[in-house]
Order: C-alpha cells, then sequence, then structure tokens
C-alpha cells in the first residue's frame, strides 16, 4: 500500500489552493489512520505530517500519546521526530507528559547523539514537576566528557531555573564551575545564561564578579564581551565600587575595538552604570561622547540614529560635552530618515538652555515654513531678537508629513516651557513664537498654544502690553476665523485672544475699535467655547470703554455711546436663538445688561440742557433724581459693567493650592453626610393615606360621622367675588374624638410598617407638628454682620509700552495663589526676593476721582402696612359630608 510522505503532502497543499480545506480534512483522515499502525516508520511519518499541519494552526493534542511512542523509538532519526513533535505540541496542560520522566532519564544516559536529542526536546516540554524530577539528571550532565553536551545542559539548565527558582542556589553554583571550563563554548554559552538570568535579580550574582572581570580582561571573543558588558552594566548599581575597577577596560575597549556592536553596548552601559558621574568618569564621557559624534557624520543610518539614542542618555550629566556636536546634532534634524529626525528632535529638546534656546528654535520653525510661503509678520519679530549661534542655511525639507509636524510643534512648545519657563528669557519673543506656529504648523496644535498663551498673562506681568497688541492683531485676521473648521487651522488661539484682549482690556490704546472684531459676523464658524469667550469679552471691553468715557465725558459723547449700545444689542439678537445653551444664555444676560444701559441713556439729562432735546428718550426709569444737580456729570450705567469683571485680579494658583484649603471649623471630612441608608417615612403622605383608611371605616361609626359632618357643615361660609368661588379656611376641624382615632390609626400603622421587612423605616424622631408656630425658628435681621465693604475696581497695567524700560525684567510666577488661611509649604530653593509694585486701581489712576454716585430713592412703605414678625398659619381643614344613598364619606380640603 502507498501511502504518502511529507513531500506529497506538501505538493497535495500547493496543488489544491482553491479547496484546501478538503484536501487537509482528507489527509487528517489518513493521518489517523497511519498513526495507529504499528509500524514505527509509517507512525513516525504520520506524526510529521502532523507537525507540519500544526504549523499551519490545526490542533494535534489528541495525538500526544502517539508522539510518546515515537519518542520511546530506539531509532535516532525517529526519536527525533518524536521529541520534535513534543517540543511544538506539548504545553502545561498535557495530560501524558507525566509518562515521559522516565523516559527522559533513560534517554539521559544513552548515548551522545540520544543525549543531545533529548536536551533539545527537554528544554522545550520542560514544567515545574518535570523539571524538579531531572535536576540531578541535568546537573550531571554539566560535568560531560562532551563539549557539546556540557553547553547544551548549561542551556537546559536555564529553562529549568526559569520553570523550577528552587533550583537556582544549586545552579548558580554549578554555573560558576562552569566559567572556568575548557572549551570557550561552554565558557561563553555559561556568560549568556548568567547575563539573561541576572535581568531578574542582579545582586544573586555580584559574587561572580571577580571569574566575570577576568573574562572581560582576557577574553578577545567580541559576542563574549558584549554579553560581560552588558552584565556588570546590571551589576554595577549594586556594587559602587565596580564603577572604578571597570572603567579602566571598558575605557581601553571603546578607544580600541573596530565592533561598532561592542563600542555601543560599551557606552550604554557606562551611561546606566553610572560611570560617567565623578572627575574619573569626566575622561571616560569626553571618549564616549567623541565616538557617537563620529558615529553621527557616518553614512550608515543604523549608527547615527544609535548615537542619537545614547547622546539622550548623556545629555543630563554631562551636556556641555554634547553641546559642542550642536551642529552636527542640529544637521541631524535635517535628515531624509523620520525615525533619525525624531531621535534628533529628542535629543535637541534635551540639549536646549538659556543660552541657545533661541537659535534652535529658529531653526526648527524653518522646517515647518511650507515651500514658496511667505513667513506671517510675526516672524519678524523673530528676526529682531534672535542672532544665530549657527550660519543659517536652506532647509533641505524632507517629507512634511502631520505626524512629524505635530511631533515638531510639540517639541518646540516643550523646549520653552519647560521647568515653567526656566530658558525663557525674553517672553516677547515666545509669544511671537506661538503666534508664528498658529500660522505655519498646520496642525492642531491650537489648544496647547491657547494654554501656552493664557498661562504667560497669568504668570508674567511685564508681557501683557505686548501680548494684547499681538492679540489684537489676530482677532483683526479675518483668515483664522473664515479658515475657523478646517483642520489645522488653531482656531483655538482666538480663544486666548479673546479671551487676554478682554482680561486685560486696559492695555487697549483703543478699545472701542476692537469691537467690531470680537463681534465679527463670522464668529459664527468657531466653537461654541470660543463664541462665549468673545462675548464675554466684548462686554468687559464695553464696560472699560465706558469707564474711560465717564472719566472724559462731555456731552458730545452721548450719541456715540447710545449708537455703541445699539450696535452691541443688534449684534447679541443673533445669539439669543444659538442652538448651543451656553452662548444663548451668555448673550441673553449680557443683552439684559445693556437693555438696562440703554434705558438709563435714554432718561440722562445733560446739565446744559432742562430737558431731552430728541425723541430717543420713551419713559422713566428707576436712575430719575429728584434733583439733577444731585447726580454725576455723566450717565450712572457707565460704572455699571466694569466693575462685575475687574474688581478682583486674576492670579496664577499654586499647586498645591486645593490640597492646602483649611478645614472649616466644625466640618468632619470622615462622617457620613446620610447617617443612615434607610429612607425616613414621608409624613406628607399621612393626610392621603388616612382619607383612604377613613373611606373603609364600617357603617358602625355611621352616626358618629354624621354629627361630626352636620357640625363642620354648620361652621363652612363660602363667598363669592367676582364671580369666583373662595374657600374660607375654618379654625376648628376636628373633635378630641377624632384626633384620638387617627393617632391610634397611626400608630398602628407605623408599628405595621415597622414589621414588614419589606418597608424601609426611619427611626429619627418625629417632626413637630406642622400646627406648633413655637417651634418655628426666629432671625433677627439686625443682628447680621455688616455686608462686605465694596472692592474698587483694579486694572492690571499702564497703557502704553513706553512707559517700559528699553529691557523689561520678565518675573515668572511660579508659585501660584495660595487660598486664605492656607500654610504654604516652604520651596527648595528660594529665589532673591523681587520687589513688584502694586496694580493702581481705577481711581488711583484718575488724577480727578469721578463723583459719587447718589444713592437710589428708597421705596416708603407704609407703617400700617408693616408685616408682623411671624405671619399667621393658615390651617387646613378636613370637612366631611355625608354621601347620598352610600356610607362612603367625602373629604373637602379648605385653602387659604
Amino acid at each position: 500500500m502507498w501511502e504518502r510522505t511529507l513531500q506529497d503532502l506538501i505538493r497535495g497543499l500547493r496543488a489544491n489552493k482553491n479547496d484546501e480545506a478538503k484536501f487537509i480534512a482528507q489527509a487528517m483522515d489518513e493521518i489517523r489512520k497511519e498513526i495507529k499502525n504499528k509500524d514505527m516508520e509509517l507512525k513516525a511519518g504520520a506524526v510529521m505530517k502532523l507537525t507540519y499541519l500544526n504549523m499551519l494552526g490545526y490542533d494535534m493534542n489528541w495525538a500526544s500519546f502517539h508522539i510518546i511512542e515515537v519518542m520511546s523509538s530506539s531509532k535516532i532519526h525517529l526519536k527525533t521526530v518524536g521529541y520534535l513533535a513534543a517540543g511544538q505540541s506539548f504545553d502545561d496542560d498535557t495530560d501524558v507528559l507525566m509518562l515521559t520522566t522516565n523516559l527522559i532519564k533513560k534517554d539521559l544516559s544513552s548515548s551522545p547523539a540520544e543525549v543531545a536529542i533529548t536536551l533539545n526536546g527537554l528544554s522545550s516540554v520542560v514544567t515545574p514537576d518535570l523539571a524538579r524530577d531531572l535536576i540531578p539528571e541535568v546537573f550531571a550532565m554539566l560535568n560531560h566528557s562532551r563539549p557539546h553536551i556540557r553547553k547544551r545542559a548549561v542551556l537546559t539548565l536555564y529553562r529549568v531555573c526559569e520553570r523550577y527558582p528552587e533550583a537556582l542556589s544549586q545552579g548558580i553554583i554549578r554555573l560558576r564551575e562552569k566559567l572556568d571550563d575548557s572549551d570557550p563554548a561552554v565558557v561563553s554559552t555559561t556568560v549568556n545564561v548568567i547575563c539573561e538570568l541576572a535581568r531578574r535579580n542582579p545582586q544573586d550574582y555580584l559574587p561572580l564578579a571577580p571569574h566575570l572581570f577576568h573574562l572581560l580582561t582576557t577574553s578577545s571573543n567580541n559576542w563574549m564581551l558584549i554579553k560581560l558588558i552588558k552584565l556588570f552594566g546590571a551589576l554595577s548599581p549594586h556594587e559602587p565600587r565596580l564603577v572604578k575597577k571597570l572603567q579602566p577596560p571598558i575605557t581601553e575597549l571603546i578607544s580600541t575595538t573596530s565592533a561598532i556592536s561592542l563600542l555601543y553596548e560599551c557606552v550604554h552601559t557606562c551611561i546606566i552604570g553610572n560611570m560617567l558621574q565623578g572627575p574619573s568618569g569626566l575622561s571616560l564621557a569626553q571618549t564616549c561622547v567623541s565616538k557617537l559624534a563620529a558615529f553621527l557624520q557616518d553614512a550608515d543610518q543604523n549608527l547615527r540614529y544609535i548615537a542619537l539614542l545614547a547622546l539622550v542618555k548623556i545629555v543630563p550629566t554631562h551636556a556641555n560635552l554634547v553641546a559642542e556636536h550642536q551642529d552636527v546634532i542640529l544637521a541631524s534634524v535635517d535628515d531624509d530618515d523620520i525615525s533619525i529626525r525624531m531621535r534628533a528632535l529628542d535629543l535637541v529638546t534635551a540639549l536646549v538652555n538659556k543660552h541657545n534656546l533661541q537659535s534652535i528654535v529658529q531653526q526648527l520653525l524653518s522646517h515647518l515654513v511650507q515651500p514658496q510661503t511667505s513667513v506671517p509678520s510675526a516672524v519678524q519679530s523673530l528676526s529682531q531678537h534672535v542672532v544665530p549661534s549657527i550660519p543659517s542655511k536652506a532647509p533641505s525639507l524632507p517629507s512634511q508629513s502631520s505626524a512629524y509636524r505635530l511631533v515638531l510643534s510639540q517639541h518646540v512648545i516643550s523646549m520653552c516651557s519647560n521647568s515653567m519657563y526656566d530658558n525663557v528669557t525674553d517672553f516677547e519673543w515666545y509669544l511671537s513664537v506661538l503666534v508664528d506656529l498658529t500660522y505655519v504648523s498646520n496642525v492642531d496644535i491650537g489648544p496647547r498654544i491657547r494654554d501656552q498663551l493664557v498661562d504667560i498673562m497669568g504668570r508674567v506681568r511685564a508681557v501683557r502690553a505686548y501680548a494684547v497688541k499681538l492679540m489684537v492683531k489676530l482677532l483683526s485676521d479675518e483668515t483664522l476665523l473664515v479658515h475657523a473648521g478646517e483642520p489645522g487651522s488653531c482656531s483655538e488661539v482666538l480663544w486666548a485672544a479673546a479671551w487676554i484682549c478682554g482680561e486685560y482690556c486696559g492695555e487697549l490704546l483703543a478699545p472701542e475699535e476692537l469691537l467690531p472684531y470680537l463681534l465679527h459676523s463670522e464668529i459664527h464658524n468657531l466653537d461654541p467655547d470660543t463664541i462665549v469667550v468673545y462675548l464675554q469679552a466684548a462686554t468687559k471691553v464695553f464696560g472699560y470703554w465706558f469707564t474711560e468715557a465717564a472719566q472724559q465725558w462731555t456731552d458730545d459723547l452721548l450719541d456715540k455711546v447710545k449708537g455703541a449700545v445699539d450696535s452691541m444689542m443688534e449684534r447679541l439678537e443673533d445669539f439669543v436663538s444659538s442652538p448651543h445653551i451656553e452662548v444663548q444664555e451668555r448673550a441673553a444676560n449680557i443683552l439684559q445688561l445693556f437693555t438696562f444701559i440703554k434705558h438709563d441713556l435714554t432718561t440722562y439729562r445733560p446739565k446744559s440742557e432742562p430737558a431731552f432735546s430728541d425723541g430717543y428718550s420713551a419713559s422713566l426709569s428707576v436712575f430719575d433724581a429728584p434733583e439733577i444737580d444731585s447726580g454725576p456729570a455723566f450717565p450712572k450705567s457707565l460704572y455699571l459693567i466694569h466693575p462685575l469683571f475687574s474688581t478682583y485680579e486674576l492670579n496664577p494658583v499654586a499647586s498645591a493650592a486645593q490640597a492646602s484649603v483649611p478645614i472649616p471649623e466644625g466640618l468632619d471630612l470622615d462622617a457620613w453626610l446620610v447617617p443612615s441608608m434607610q429612607v425616613p417615612v414621608n409624613d406628607e403622605n399621612e393626610g392621603g393615606e388616612m382619607v383612604a383608611e377613613k373611606k373603609v371605616r364600617k357603617k358602625g361609626k355611621k352616626g358618629k360621622e354624621k354629627g361630626s359632618s352636620d357640625r363642620t357643615k354648620s361652621k363652612e361660609t363660602k363667598r363669592r367675588t367676582e364671580g369666583e368661588e373662595v374657600l374660607v379656611p375654618l379654625e376648628d376641624t376636628e373633635t378630641p374624638e377624632e384626633i384620638t382615632e387617627r393617632e391610634r390609626q397611626k400608630a398602628e400603622r407605623l408599628e405595621r410598617m415597622r414589621e414588614d421587612p419589606y418597608y424601609i423605616t426611619d427611626d429619627q424622631p418625629p417632626k413637630p407638628p406642622v400646627d406648633d408656630v413655637d417651634s418655628i425658628p426666629i432671625i433677627r435681621l439686625d443682628e447680621l454682620p455688616p455686608p462686605t465693604p465694596k472692592v474698587e475696581p483694579r486694572l492690571f497695567a499702564l497703557k502704553s509700552s513706553s512707559a517700559r524700560s528699553s529691557s523689561p525684567r520678565f518675573v515668572v510666577e511660579k508659585e501660584g495663589e495660595m487660598p486664605e488661611g492656607a500654610i504654604p509649604t516652604p520651596p527648595l530653593s528660594q529665589s532673591a526676593p523681587i520687589t513688584r509694585q502694586q496694580t493702581p486701581s481705577l481711581f488711583e489712576r484718575i488724577s480727578t476721582p469721578p463723583p459719587i454716585l447718589p444713592s437710589f430713592q428708597q421705596y416708603d412703605v407704609p407703617g400700617n402696612d408693616a408685616r408682623a414678625s411671624t405671619p399667621e398659619p393658615i390651617k387646613v381643614t378636613r370637612v366631611k359630608r355625608k354621601g347620598t344613598g352610600t356610607g362612603k364619606k367625602k373629604h373637602t380640603t379648605g385653602t387659604g
């Protein structure tokens, strides 16, 4: 009978690609028949074909016992097939694996060829139980006369110790012996195994350091030297004395070896092993940096890549040495390989300091400029402050993918904002950089630019005047509004621009000129959050402009102010019907404020005129005063908006402010807000339940209820006012017998609910009755504390930038504001105290303060209409009436 071989199976698979499943099903049927045959050759062939199909994803666990039969064959080529199939399919859940223990022990005592095959198979199928049972045999193989058997035994010992860690203590001793083996292959294998085992617990292998150091200084095998260097890199952090011992041989290897892999491993070990620290490590660091700098100029991209990786790790300890090769590093940013450019960006970010920040940022920004694209005007400010430290050249403009542009923009911001702007010496330049990124990045970096602008405004006071001018230019650029919805438009920057102009509107030279841009019709293209900030900023600017107009008031300004108010209200009408609730609510609130102001402007009487000369007014308002001479020379509503936003100065908040908020006295944060999980009984429903119970009373009480109903009917009175029926509350509704009966029924109901396991009750004391007026607490208004005095509105800085010195000193408020009553933690390092001038308030800045606004007219309340301290309660009476034809009672509730 002719049987298919493995070659025939492979040919059949290639020939039946269109119907492979059917062919494999037929082949599996043949394999099931062949594997049960007593002929070991035929059985081994079936196992071989099944192993091949298992690599294609087909299950062969059903043939585990037949695989063990092939493993027990006395023929070496069949035993090889069995161990190969076992390593391919056996795992910890294989049931028949326990049958292989004695088989493996027998094979390990056979010929060297069978021992080699067995060790190879054991390393693949070893389990914790097998490892425990076969440790003596594996240790015995370490002393085999054949070097290749000892080498395989060392590798198998690694798998045994990995699956059975209890053997590791004895295994380390045997591995130490193998370090002195006469065969170099055994020694190299032992070093490799120790290097892998030391990844978990390096301190356990410190006793092997003398043997390993001897091999490091005497061996010429580069692959073994690489493993030894890695091993010492893991051991040196746990033994500081190794650092000084290893510096001479590693320095010699770095200087003399021509193997790039060994050279990089030496440099990497010096970095992770803290060998570059201290005076003794300076020369080694110089050697490492010079070798890596040579890699950067190599034509091999792999060498440039690993050099950049290593230099990033050296920068934290020896930045000055890496900075000497700044030109070569920056040239790597122009590389065509994206991976090299990314690693170069990481290195440049770590290399930046106060002296090279501006030159590095300028070169990185040049990569974002598209070809044949004019640089925005903000870039011109860069050239006024930046002096490049390297000769500028036209960049090669590598592939400008969106991912790379996004990473490049993020690195630019990270370099400048690192450690709370420690590297930034000129914040006007940094603001210009942020505006540059808005125009040239073409990626979604807008939220981060927005956060940076807002953060700088809060922390750096001296730059606010320049920032407001820059933000006005952004708001006046219609291209940002038109392309607001496009990807990479960075329209979120407009959020920051509007917020800055509104919050620091005191820096505006002409506030009224900014208002058309804040109320532009194109702002509907922005997202709702930005529109809200636009409306808020417009209100703030209006309020500031009104105060400025009040300080310099002339009657000629009245028409201009009225026109501005009308224009503002007209623009707000478009947002009151916005589908976004936040925009709609903000617009409606602001519109009401301006309606109030408009009403006041209509009633304003100039001092020079006895009455209004135009038809603008419609009616009098609460701003009318009985005497014109007692009012100010300007409309009082001009000071309505600005104090709402400028009363308190907005300061940065410290990072520990929330944790430093003092706990109020008497507040226990660990106490439960709800002392019990039980739901209290709702007493308000008692009346309804009581009515339901009274309706089912027996007819035996009918006479009593009839008398009670007649009494209540005689007391009930009705009156009609303008055709409407009004119920008059009754004074007495229940007899003492009815009150007693109601209380008894209530007690019975509560007792019944208390015993009901499906009804949740509350054990809290009962509430006082509603009729108990004396239990209502009385608060005397004359004992309340006086109201907090109003804080005068403040402005934040001068309007004109000419008041600043030619070289402003930028002070960054890194600490932030702490809550009142908190005890801040003292900083680790305090800088020299800086005297800061308090920001003048609105009235301090004015030479002639405005007149005090007169108080509004008081409402006269007649004495006879004064309310009593406690109103009389309205009593609710249940009136019982006799139903017609039935014994049920109807209840009528009187209302007052």
